[in-house]
Protein backbone atom coordinates (compact mmCIF):
# COMPACT_ATOMS: atom_id res chain seq x y z
CA UNK A 1 0.00 0.00 0.00
CA UNK A 2 1.40 3.87 -0.79
CA UNK A 3 0.53 5.19 2.69
CA UNK A 4 2.00 8.30 1.52
CA UNK A 5 -0.90 8.57 -1.41
CA UNK A 6 -3.35 7.50 1.23
CA UNK A 7 -2.23 10.36 3.61
CA UNK A 8 -2.51 13.04 0.76
CA UNK A 9 -6.01 11.70 -1.05
CA UNK A 10 -7.95 9.96 1.65
CA UNK A 11 -7.03 11.60 4.66
CA UNK A 12 -5.51 14.95 3.53
CA UNK A 13 -5.86 16.93 6.53
CA UNK A 14 -3.24 16.55 9.47
CA UNK A 15 -2.49 17.77 12.63
CA UNK A 16 1.35 18.77 12.19
CA UNK A 17 3.99 18.97 15.29
CA UNK A 18 7.14 21.34 15.70
CA UNK A 19 8.62 22.28 19.29
CA UNK A 20 8.78 26.14 19.77
CA UNK A 21 11.89 27.82 21.38
CA UNK A 22 11.93 26.27 25.13
CA UNK A 23 11.43 22.60 23.07
CA UNK A 24 7.59 22.54 24.16
CA UNK A 25 5.78 20.86 21.41
CA UNK A 26 3.24 23.29 19.65
CA UNK A 27 0.35 21.58 17.13
CA UNK A 28 -1.37 23.11 14.06
CA UNK A 29 -3.79 21.12 11.41
CA UNK A 30 -2.21 21.75 7.65
CA UNK A 31 -3.33 20.20 4.42
CA UNK A 32 -1.00 17.44 2.07
CA UNK A 33 -0.74 18.99 -0.94
CA UNK A 34 1.50 16.16 -2.60
CA UNK A 35 3.59 12.90 -3.04
CA UNK A 36 5.54 11.22 -4.53
CA UNK A 37 8.25 8.14 -4.05
CA UNK A 38 10.47 11.02 -2.53
CA UNK A 39 8.18 12.24 0.35
CA UNK A 40 5.22 14.24 1.22
CA UNK A 41 4.56 18.22 0.37
CA UNK A 42 2.82 21.37 2.00
CA UNK A 43 2.81 24.99 2.31
CA UNK A 44 2.37 27.42 5.20
CA UNK A 45 3.68 31.33 5.10
CA UNK A 46 6.65 33.03 5.68
CA UNK A 47 5.01 35.11 8.23
CA UNK A 48 3.57 31.94 10.37
CA UNK A 49 5.08 30.70 13.58
CA UNK A 50 4.38 26.85 12.04
CA UNK A 51 7.29 28.32 9.39
CA UNK A 52 9.99 29.84 12.12
CA UNK A 53 9.87 26.57 13.67
CA UNK A 54 10.49 24.23 10.83
CA UNK A 55 13.52 26.51 9.65
CA UNK A 56 14.58 26.52 13.11
CA UNK A 57 14.61 22.62 13.43
CA UNK A 58 13.93 21.10 10.12
CA UNK A 59 11.55 18.41 11.29
CA UNK A 60 8.47 17.80 11.95
CA UNK A 61 5.68 14.95 13.11
CA UNK A 62 2.34 14.59 11.53
CA UNK A 63 -0.69 12.12 12.53
CA UNK A 64 -3.57 12.07 9.97
CA UNK A 65 -7.11 10.34 10.77
CA UNK A 66 -9.58 8.87 8.01
CA UNK A 67 -13.09 10.50 9.15
CA UNK A 68 -15.79 7.94 10.43
CA UNK A 69 -16.25 6.46 13.99
CA UNK A 70 -13.15 5.36 16.16
CA UNK A 71 -13.99 1.20 15.17
CA UNK A 72 -13.78 2.42 11.61
CA UNK A 73 -10.67 4.35 11.40
CA UNK A 74 -7.43 4.40 9.69
CA UNK A 75 -4.34 6.92 10.65
CA UNK A 76 -0.99 7.11 9.64
CA UNK A 77 2.20 9.02 11.16
CA UNK A 78 4.68 10.75 10.18
CA UNK A 79 7.98 12.29 11.51
CA UNK A 80 10.68 13.19 9.36
CA UNK A 81 12.90 15.94 8.39
CA UNK A 82 11.68 18.60 6.50
CA UNK A 83 13.41 21.02 3.94
CA UNK A 84 11.97 24.60 2.20
CA UNK A 85 12.09 24.23 -1.59
CA UNK A 86 10.59 27.31 -2.23
CA UNK A 87 7.78 28.60 -4.44
CA UNK A 88 8.32 26.58 -8.11
CA UNK A 89 5.72 24.21 -6.88
CA UNK A 90 3.27 25.98 -5.87
CA UNK A 91 1.62 26.57 -9.28
CA UNK A 92 1.25 22.29 -9.04
CA UNK A 93 -0.13 22.27 -5.72
CA UNK A 94 -2.52 25.20 -6.60
CA UNK A 95 -3.67 22.94 -9.47
CA UNK A 96 -4.06 20.06 -7.23
CA UNK A 97 -5.90 21.71 -4.86
CA UNK A 98 -8.11 24.09 -6.30
CA UNK A 99 -9.53 25.54 -3.56
CA UNK A 100 -6.51 27.15 -2.43
CA UNK A 101 -7.34 29.29 -4.75
CA UNK A 102 -10.07 30.61 -2.61
CA UNK A 103 -8.08 31.11 0.52
CA UNK A 104 -5.35 32.81 -1.55
CA UNK A 105 -7.18 34.25 -4.69
CA UNK A 106 -4.15 36.56 -6.31
CA UNK A 107 -0.47 35.97 -7.45
CA UNK A 108 -0.30 39.03 -5.15
CA UNK A 109 -1.81 37.43 -2.39
CA UNK A 110 0.37 33.81 -2.65
CA UNK A 111 3.57 35.91 -2.31
CA UNK A 112 3.88 34.82 0.92
CA UNK A 113 3.53 30.98 0.53
CA UNK A 114 6.47 28.49 0.37
CA UNK A 115 6.78 25.19 0.24
CA UNK A 116 8.34 22.36 2.06
CA UNK A 117 9.78 19.16 1.64
CA UNK A 118 9.62 16.14 3.74
CA UNK A 119 12.21 13.49 2.90
CA UNK A 120 13.21 11.66 5.10
CA UNK A 121 11.53 9.43 8.46
CA UNK A 122 9.32 6.95 9.29
CA UNK A 123 6.06 6.30 9.52
CA UNK A 124 3.20 4.06 10.92
CA UNK A 125 -0.36 3.05 9.80
CA UNK A 126 -3.14 1.64 11.97
CA UNK A 127 -6.38 0.43 10.96
CA UNK A 128 -8.67 0.18 13.63
CA UNK A 129 -11.23 -1.33 11.26
CA UNK A 130 -9.54 -5.01 11.12
CA UNK A 131 -9.70 -7.84 13.11
CA UNK A 132 -7.42 -7.80 14.35
CA UNK A 133 -6.37 -4.41 14.27
CA UNK A 134 -3.52 -3.64 11.26
CA UNK A 135 -0.28 -1.56 11.52
CA UNK A 136 2.36 -1.58 9.50
CA UNK A 137 5.49 0.69 9.19
CA UNK A 138 7.16 2.20 6.54
CA UNK A 139 10.40 4.87 5.98
CA UNK A 140 10.66 7.79 3.59
CA UNK A 141 14.16 8.11 2.19
CA UNK A 142 17.49 7.01 3.24
CA UNK A 143 16.20 6.61 7.11
CA UNK A 144 16.36 2.97 8.49
CA UNK A 145 13.53 1.27 9.84
CA UNK A 146 13.33 1.05 13.46
CA UNK A 147 12.04 -1.54 15.09
CA UNK A 148 9.45 -1.27 18.12
CA UNK A 149 7.16 -3.14 20.03
CA UNK A 150 7.97 -6.48 21.59
CA UNK A 151 9.64 -9.85 21.02
CA UNK A 152 9.66 -13.33 22.61
CA UNK A 153 13.08 -14.36 23.08
CA UNK A 154 14.43 -17.73 23.32
CA UNK A 155 13.45 -17.95 27.32
CA UNK A 156 10.42 -18.74 26.44
CA UNK A 157 8.88 -22.21 26.93
CA UNK A 158 5.37 -21.96 25.50
CA UNK A 159 3.66 -21.62 28.77
CA UNK A 160 0.87 -19.08 26.89
CA UNK A 161 0.34 -16.95 30.21
CA UNK A 162 0.73 -13.93 27.50
CA UNK A 163 -2.32 -15.40 25.38
CA UNK A 164 -4.45 -14.93 28.37
CA UNK A 165 -4.16 -10.90 28.66
CA UNK A 166 -3.41 -10.18 24.73
CA UNK A 167 -6.50 -7.72 23.69
CA UNK A 168 -5.91 -8.65 19.83
CA UNK A 169 -4.98 -12.44 20.35
CA UNK A 170 -1.88 -12.11 18.18
CA UNK A 171 0.89 -14.39 19.47
CA UNK A 172 1.52 -17.59 17.62
CA UNK A 173 2.20 -20.80 19.65
CA UNK A 174 2.13 -23.00 17.27
CA UNK A 175 6.06 -22.99 17.47
CA UNK A 176 8.14 -22.44 21.02
CA UNK A 177 9.12 -19.47 21.64
CA UNK A 178 5.67 -17.98 20.51
CA UNK A 179 5.74 -15.35 18.06
CA UNK A 180 4.03 -12.10 17.93
CA UNK A 181 2.42 -11.22 14.79
CA UNK A 182 3.83 -7.52 14.47
CA UNK A 183 1.30 -6.32 11.83
CA UNK A 184 -1.48 -7.08 14.68
CA UNK A 185 -0.03 -5.97 17.87
CA UNK A 186 -1.37 -3.05 19.77
CA UNK A 187 2.12 -2.65 21.79
CA UNK A 188 0.11 -2.47 24.89
CA UNK A 189 2.81 -4.50 26.47
CA UNK A 190 0.65 -6.58 28.60
CA UNK A 191 2.92 -9.99 27.34
CA UNK A 192 6.02 -8.27 28.93
CA UNK A 193 4.41 -7.16 32.05
CA UNK A 194 2.92 -10.74 32.49
CA UNK A 195 5.44 -12.89 31.59
CA UNK A 196 6.90 -15.65 34.20
CA UNK A 197 9.85 -16.36 32.35
CA UNK A 198 10.93 -12.51 31.59
CA UNK A 199 11.09 -13.81 27.69
CA UNK A 200 9.78 -10.40 26.47
CA UNK A 201 11.51 -7.84 25.46
CA UNK A 202 10.93 -4.33 24.03
CA UNK A 203 11.82 -3.39 20.73
CA UNK A 204 13.12 0.37 20.52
Amino acid sequence: MNYLHYLEKEIHSVIAATVDDNGLPVTCAIDIMDSDEKGLYFLTAKGKGFYHRLKKNEYVALTGIHAGDTLSRAAVSVRGKVQEIGKTPLLRLFEKNPYMNEIYPSEESRQALTVFHLYEGSGEWFDLSKKPIERASFTIGSKQEEKQGYEITQKCNGCRTCQTVCPQDCIDFSIVPAVIRQGNCLHCGNCFHVCPQKAVIRRG
